[in-house]
């Protein structure tokens, strides 16, 4: 059976050049464009080549979490997923709307890579085996941006249903590389990298996902808007090393020209990740998780617990967490 490709964003602007060139281009992988709207998009949003869910749009889609799920949040996009999921995608893109395609995105994709590997269960600023100077990724814990870096395995297949592409030009760091050293830049033609145990945060900025790692997809409303896909890395590496996957790094696919952001405000929403994300991986660690796809699910509900124990998530996010996870069941059954 053929893959059969979803690309996710969400956005409350009028179409951007990602949005017209992604709706476009789509068709280069028979790819179904999702676009989830909220409550300050633009009430005359049309983008011809795209399903644009406002909200709305989102409640008719009969899934409990689209009613349950607070607006006026990036999390919104969850919804997307299960529409996409719903529509039978077998591989499903997610990137923004300032992320714009270079040719090399249109590529058909697979879950299974050959790719360098590193498994040292340490932190691992993966940026900086795809760059020479001093950068690192929103999420890393600052006192790792400068940790030797482990020498990768050589090149092995690997299985890896998460995939992290990069971005040149205004790349996913955090507000403090923002405001102290220089943007633009592009990252080098590096290798793909797996990692197999070591940790390093990914974003939803541009990256793949496979039908056994979609219910990782799920992004947290209660917690800082900056650290909601942040967050979500690190339960999804959690339970993807308990399953014997890799999550892997490649190079970048786009280019972003970012929306204009408070860069202040960002520093500001990412203050909980700066104080606590070395200790979310050390709770998370002690978490007991069981090997394979049925138990998925209940290690997610066994994460998330955690971390409202740690009170760094609202107690709120376990039922929307439970909403999710029967609106993935739905989804996944109504393609059969």
């Amino acid at each position: 059976m053929s893959d059969k490709y979803a690309i996710v964003i969400t956005s409350i602007n009028y179409p951007t050049r990602a949005v017209t060139e992604i709706a476009r281009d789509a068709g280069r992988l028979d790819a179904r464009f999702v676009i989830v709207g909220d409550s300050k998009s633009p009430p005359d949003f049309a983008q011809p080549g795209a399903a644009y869910l406002d909200l709305d749009a989102q409640a008719r889609t009969g899934f409990r979490y689209a009613v349950e799920a607070p607006a006026q949040h990036y999390a919104r996009k969850n919804v997307g997923y299960l529409h996409a999921i719903a529509a039978g995608a077998t591989v499903l893109i997610e990137t923004d709307d300032d992320n714009i395609p270079h040719p090399e995105f249109w590529k058909p994709r697979s879950a299974r890579v050959s790719a360098r590997v590193i498994s040292q269960p340490a932190w691992t600023n993966v940026y900086r085996y795809f760059h020479d100077g001093l950068v690192w990724p929103r999420g890393l814990p600052l006192d790792q941006v400068n940790a030797p870096l482990p020498e990768p395995i050589s090149a092995q297949d690997v299985y890896c249903p998460i995939q992290q592409g990069l971005a040149d030009d205004n790349p996913d760091v955090d507000a403090i590389y923002r405001l102290l050293l220089p943007i633009p830049f592009r990252f080098n033609e590096a290798p793909a990298l797996a990692l197999r145990g070591a940790w390093c945060p990914f974003n939803s900025q541009n990256t793949t996902w496979w039908p056994d790692a979609f219910p990782l997809l799920y992004l947290p409303y209660h917690c800082s808007f900056r650290m909601t896909d942040i967050w979500r890395s690190f339960v999804a590496q959690r339970i993807a090393y308990a399953n014997g996957w890799g999550v892997l790094f490649h190079a970048a696919t786009v280019f972003q020209e970012r929306n204009v952001h408070d860069l202040m405000r960002d520093f500001a929403e990412e203050v909980p990740g700066y104080l606590h994300n070395t200790a979310i991986r050390d709770a998370l660690d002690q978490v007991e998780v069981g090997a394979g796809i049925a138990h998925i699910p209940d290690n997610m509900r066994a994460c998330y617990e955690r971390l409202v124990a740690l009170e760094l998530v609202g107690r709120g996010e376990l039922r929307l967490l439970d909403s999710w996870l029967e609106g993935l069941s739905e989804a996944t059954s109504s393609r059969f």
